[in-house]
């Protein structure tokens, strides 16, 4: 069986804000894990802003190393601005994917890199920050995936309950060019 599976690394994230903000995006995109390398996080983690507390949800769990910790049966995949590295846009995602993300304030280390499977980049000019590219990577998973349900009631489910508007009036392509001519 090859269930879609989407675990993701972080490598010495710099701040909970950072993690929190990768764990609202794991939620909102459904991953099914998050892993994290270093100290940097656990002595900031009391000022956690996952607004979602996704965390109840999905396993955020301290590993000495992520290539140990690699689940069955996925493809490896770096998301770091490195030479060689393929654009995001031309990225095919695989189902089961562990996306490894490199700190904000460094890289992935060369021996991950060698052990990955695909290493991707966010053509950016300068870098994003860890939550941000997160976020972006996912986002475009979700995209190019042929089981994207985009409907009124996804949209219903997911807002914020102090939401309640419509659009009342959808003007169609064919009509936008029929009063422009």
């Amino acid at each position: 069986m090859n269930k879609s599976k989407v675990v993701i690394g972080l490598i010495d994230p710099k701040s909970p804000t950072n993690v929190g903000g990768v764990m609202r995006a794991a939620g909102c995109y459904r991953a099914n894990a998050v892993l994290y390398t270093g100290t940097r996080y656990l002595r900031a983690a009391r000022f956690n802003t996952d607004t979602h507390s996704a965390v109840r949800d999905i396993p955020l769990t301290g590993v000495a190393s992520l290539l140990e910790h690699i689940p069955e049966d996925v493809k490896v995949v770096c998301i770091e601005l490195v030479e060689g590295a393929m654009p995001l846009p031309e990225y095919q995602h695989p189902d089961r994917a562990f996306y490894i993300f490199g700190p904000e304030d460094g890289t992935i280390a060369q021996e991950i890199i060698d052990r990955a499977d695909d290493v991707v980049y966010v053509p950016t000019h300068g870098c994003m920050n860890l939550a941000a590219t997160v976020n972006v990577v996912l986002y475009d998973r979700m995209a190019k995936s042929p089981l994207t349900m985009a409907s009124d009631a996804l949209i219903i489910l997911s807002r914020d309950t102090n939401n309640n508007v419509k659009v009342k009036f959808r003007m169609s392509t064919t009509e936008d060019e029929s009063t422009a001519a």
